[in-house]
């Protein structure tokens, strides 16, 4: 089993709801990762074929799995794969285990940026130059995409992260800094609409503290 280190644009869920679920490219087509290998458009093809066919698509490991059961876990599923003139075009969903979870928030903190492919060269072009790639991949077998701290390509860095803020999310952060429940749900659910209250209570200092929170939760 052969890796190869690929970039990815993480884009996540944008309906409200926690989905943990992302997009991006697996692999970019043209890009020389730093074993000399590049892989050529149209090397996924029977991999996606036969994943079309029987509906069973690569797992989803984290850092390449490892020796024991819970390594080799999948954190998630790929919930479609397709190639296009770029690469390898990936959509997947984390499982809501507590691996899956952890996952998650060190996407969100970009702890964790980049992505890495697991395969068996089925088909390649030796380099007849030395300026050449080490090997031009035509034909892959593909078993897995990691989601991986250090990938080898310097292109397999996350570029953006989108997060929806949620009711819950913002509730949980009013709590955070002070707030009771119920003041927390009468913020998120009237708004700015609270620090207006609290101004014509006569308590400006209050609101203006409220206002930076609200701000820093939007942010």
């Amino acid at each position: 089993m052969k890796r190869f280190n690929c970039g990815i644009e993480f884009k996540f869920a944008e309906d409200g709801a926690e989905t943990m679920s992302f997009e991006g490219y697996g692999a970019v087509f043209g890009n020389v990762d730093s074993y000399g290998d590049v892989i050529a458009p149209g090397a996924f093809a029977a991999t996606l074929a036969e994943a079309h066919k029987s509906g069973q698509r690569p797992a989803m490991l984290l850092q390449h799995g490892g020796v024991t059961g819970e390594d080799m876990t999948p954190i998630g599923v790929w919930q479609s794969m397709s190639e296009d003139g770029a690469g390898l075009q990936v959509k997947g969903q984390l499982a809501p285990t507590p691996r899956g979870r952890e996952v998650y928030e060190l996407l969100k903190m970009g702890a964790i940026n980049g992505l890495s492919i697991g395969y068996i060269a089925k088909e390649w072009q030796q380099r007849s130059k030395p300026e050449e790639p080490r090997r031009t991949l035509k034909a892959i077998d593909l078993y897995e995409v990691s989601l991986v701290t250090f990938p080898a390509n310097p292109k397999a860095r996350v570029q953006n992260v989108k997060s929806t803020l949620t009711e819950r999310i913002a509730e949980q952060a009013l709590r955070d800094a002070g707030f009771s429940r119920t003041e927390a749900k009468a913020i998120v659910a009237n708004g700015f609409g609270a620090l207006e209250c609290l101004r014509d209570a006569g308590n400006d200092e209050a609101a203006d503290e409220l206002a930076k929170l609200v701000a820093r939760i939007r942010a």
